[in-house]
């Protein structure tokens, strides 16, 4: 039995719609993840000492991956963990807004709601070429908006993700093309807001 396995969706391909289409849910999903999963466990298999670890801590430590493995733990390891994120963070009709801690946090530390949506919004924009935009806590306990690129994860910079939102081309084109800001703005109608609280605060406890 292989380390990793693809998720299944907690929710039908087509319940995003129409912010996210159910083809480009379904090639997403059952082929650009599963793609990442295949590599990741190929690679693995390389060097079976490492079987063990968690997927967090692979790419958390990629200093201490074997070198001739290490790009491909990179991209498909961070494939892999920024898309199982990503469905949890997708929500049919979403939450709205955020709710408890992490809302007061938002509040305090990013300005509110609305200023956190730009500051998202400029991320996801404004990653050139493909990646991910994040809203992440850091270790000291203090929210902030980034980005990554490619299959990077915040963990590499050893921030905990709590909202994040693929932009490459796979995860929108069919339905927006090249209209980028677009599919940004209407993510915002599907995000799992409890979810992310539930994170934030689990996160607060742990330290």
């Amino acid at each position: 039995m292989s380390q990793f396995e693809l998720p299944a969706l907690e929710f039908a391909p087509d319940a995003l719609e129409p912010y996210i289409d159910k083809e480009t849910m379904l090639i997403h999903h059952d082929k650009h993840h599963q793609t990442y999963v295949s590599n990741l466990n190929a690679a693995l298999e390389k060097h079976p000492e490492f079987k063990d670890h968690s997927l967090t801590d692979l790419i958390a430590h990629l200093e201490k991956v074997p070198e001739d493995i290490r790009t491909a733990i990179r991209n498909n390891g961070g494939g892999h963990y920024n898309h199982c994120f990503f469905w949890k963070v997708l929500i049919p009709g979403g939450s709205k807004q955020p709710t408890g801690a992490l809302a007061e946090a938002i509040e305090h530390q990013l300005g509110g709601y609305e200023k956190f949506k730009e500051a998202f919004t400029a991320a996801a924009t404004g990653q050139f070429g493909s990646g991910w935009a994040w809203l992440t806590v850091t270790k000291q306990n203090v929210l902030k908006v980034t980005n990554t690129p490619n299959q990077d994860s915040p963990f590499m910079d050893g921030y905990t993700p709590l909202v994040g939102l693929d932009v490459w081309e796979h995860a929108y084109y069919l339905k927006y093309q090249n209209r980028r800001p677009e599919y940004v703005k209407n993510f915002f109608n599907v995000i799992n807001w409890d979810f992310a609280a539930d994170v934030y605060e689990k996160t607060l406890n742990a330290k």
